[in-house]
């Protein structure tokens, strides 16, 4: 070990045991301007390394207890955390803001207009119209089926006919609904 190294090492644990502010001084002396150079190589401008290397010692500072020399140098946990932070800043950037007044972010059709209003009030209406004048017998199936939303065979059961009933009745009340529908001007 370099007695650069050394002095680093016992700085960190300084900080780590004693919250020594002296050893954190030499430690910043020391780093901040290393790491700020090295953000800076990676591609950095100036503000990001500059913020990078304030995250990364004040990490420093704030895990300073986390630091095992058994395990890395001061230098290579130093390293290791500013790195990390450079790419959480990357990251940072590369995710765009939310802007609530992307077009993206409105649905199509969350707030209907009034032209939309009234066009759907017409089809309702001849909706409701269209259902009165169907046989009794489909108008009970459809009634059953779309507005109490029972199932075909919850139907069949009540009204004690054959499921292939109930579902012929719809389907033939239906076929009739969507002809009348494509020839009515809406």
């Amino acid at each position: 070990m370099t007695t650069d190294s050394e002095h680093m090492s016992a700085c960190l644990t300084a900080v780590a045991e004693r919250r020594d502010r002296a050893a954190f001084g030499d430690l910043f002396a020391f780093y901040a301007p290393r790491i700020k150079a090295l953000t800076m190589k990676a591609g950095a401008g100036l503000q990001e390394a500059e913020e990078v290397m304030q995250e990364a010692m004040l990490l420093v500072w704030r895990k300073a207890a986390l630091f095992d020399p058994s395990k890395a140098s001061a230098s290579t946990w130093i390293y290791t955390i500013a790195r990390n932070r450079r790419i959480d800043l990357i990251r940072r950037v590369k995710r765009p803001e939310f802007d609530p007044e992307d077009p993206f972010f409105h649905t199509i059709g969350d707030e209907p207009d009034g032209e939309q209003v009234v066009g759907m009030n017409q089809r309702a209406e001849f909706v409701r119209d269209y259902l009165e004048t169907l046989p009794e017998d489909q108008l009970v199936v459809i009634r059953k089926a779309f507005f109490e939303d029972m199932t075909h065979q919850a139907i069949a059961a009540e009204l004690k006919i054959p499921l292939g009933t109930v579902k012929s009745r719809i389907r033939i009340a239906l076929q009739r609904l969507r002809g009348n529908l494509d020839g009515a001007e809406l």
